[in-house]
């Protein structure tokens, strides 16, 4: 059933209004075209709820802007949804296109800090995100009495000589609802082992954080990355309004997962809209991404919130293999990650979900 404006429509109930199911839910598939990011498609998926993301199909499947009715959820930077072609590999060159928006992808063979690995140089965070998507679809089509929206593609990481690993996203959602699921595969595409890192790098911003602002996460330890991390360690659920000269802090979060082996977080502002609240969650298996990061940046303009879902830390690939964690990929070998992204629009489901996380917490 599709449920919308306090009511649920059977399939034939709600076609009975319209002429055209565009009317309530649709994707917008269109190409921007203004300075550097010109050539870049984006598919704008409209559910009916109030819920609207773009999947930016010439960047990685990534999705930059999204909003809950007319919210936004999502920290944007003041780079815009620079094109592929602009993409500097080198150093820190990652961030002159790095949009923010609800998700980056960061990987498929590195990701994290710019490092010398087995005598290879690696900029920050990987190609993923940079990468146009090719054999893409954008459909919607009746499940029943359920009207689902997707978007698909595939990206891959290639060189002769090297790596060749394909992802193959689908981004899905449907009619009536304010949350959107990601599905990749990730597959070794050759005859030789490759490294694997992956980091979902969501990024929620103002007004969902704010001032008073709150992560609600299963965290059963919080590790800091550096000594500016171990600074006011004890705040890692708490957020502060935007604060000049503040320096960016990183937790690596061991977090305990639900009877199903999920893992629940979510950044709530009670506060908002007095006291009517907002949130976000998201929900992974913990087999897939067995880390939990949080980017906790409360600086001016770059004030943001981020909630990173891995199979990595942040270090780099160099530092992953030093220290035993690094992933691999065996020949032909495919991994899949599932992901839930949704809106908690009350203080009703703000409570349920503190509600979840403390069973959770107490066993």
């Amino acid at each position: 059933m599709v449920k919308l404006f306090g009511k649920n429509f059977s399939r034939e109930e709600l076609l009975k209004y319209v002429g055209d199911i565009a009317q309530i839910a649709r994707i917008r598939h269109f190409e921007l075209l203004d300075g550097n990011e010109k050539s870049v498609e984006v598919a704008q998926v409209h559910t009916g709820s109030g819920l609207v993301f773009d999947v930016l199909l010439g960047r990685g499947m990534d999705i930059s802007y999204a909003s809950y009715k007319g919210i936004p959820l999502s920290w944007r930077s003041h780079t815009g949804d620079v094109a592929a072609q602009f993409f500097e590999p080198q150093g820190l060159g990652w961030l002159r296109g790095f949009h923010g928006g609800l998700l980056t992808t960061c990987g498929l063979t590195y990701a994290g800090a710019p490092c010398i690995d087995n005598g290879k140089d690696l900029g920050l965070h990987g190609r993923a995100s940079y990468i146009p998507a090719k054999v893409v679809c954008i459909d919607g089509f009746w499940e029943g009495d359920d009207y689902k929206l997707v978007v698909k593609g595939k990206v891959r990481e290639s060189m002769v000589f090297g790596e060749n690993v394909s992802l193959t996203r689908e981004i899905s959602t449907y009619a009536g609802e304010s949350r959107l699921f990601i599905h990749d595969i990730v597959e070794n595409m050759s005859c030789y082992e490759v490294e694997h890192m992956i980091i979902y790098h969501i990024n929620i911003g103002f007004p969902l954080v704010d001032d008073g602002s709150r992560l609600l996460s299963p965290s059963v330890e919080v590790l800091p990355r550096d000594e500016e991390a171990e600074k006011n360690k004890a705040d890692w659920d708490k957020f502060s309004a935007p604060t000049r000269g503040f320096k960016e802090k990183v937790y690596y979060h061991k977090v305990k997962p639900d009877r199903n082996g999920n893992v629940n977080i979510a950044l709530v502002n009670t506060k908002f809209n007095n006291g009517e609240g907002i949130g976000i969650y998201v929900r992974y298996s913990i087999k897939e991404l067995m880390w939990f990061i949080e980017w906790k940046m409360m600086g001016i303009g770059i004030y943001v919130v981020g909630l990173e879902p891995a199979n990595c830390q942040v270090g780099g690939r160099a530092k992953e293999r030093s220290e035993g964690r690094l992933q691999y990929l065996k020949p032909y070998e495919r991994k899949e990650y599932k992901l839930e992204i949704g809106v908690l629009s009350s203080m009703e489901e703000i409570n349920n979900f503190q509600k979840l996380i403390n069973g959770i917490l107490s066993g």
